[in-house]
């Protein structure tokens, strides 16, 4: 039995697909932070206050501490984002400035 080539490169792209959407699991301080930082690069406005007021105190500092290094990042390579992201990050920040 032949198997066509396009079938062949499935697992491939299915596993490079994996590595490029991996980042800090939802939930965590280090995914807020993430959140904040992309809010930055599109342009959204955040209230960053609020969202450290909702965390808990013992999550505060590892928030301060990945959105320091998000910013490092995102200061050195900023990448714009289209609208369906940017209302993805509004909905995102509303949420975590609720908390």
């Amino acid at each position: 039995m032949l198997v066509p080539k396009r079938y062949l490169a499935m697992p491939l792209l299915l596993g490079l697909a994996a590595c490029t959407t991996a980042g800090p699991m939802p939930g965590t301080p280090e995914f807020s932070a993430a959140q904040v930082s992309r809010a930055y690069d599109c342009g959204v406005r955040v209230d960053r206050g609020r969202v450290i007021a909702g965390l808990p105190r013992d999550e505060r500092q590892r928030f301060m501490a990945a959105n320091a290094s998000f910013a490092v990042k995102s200061y050195k390579a900023p990448r714009s984002c289209d609208a369906h992201e940017r209302a993805s990050i509004q909905r995102d920040i509303a949420a975590l400035a609720r908390r």
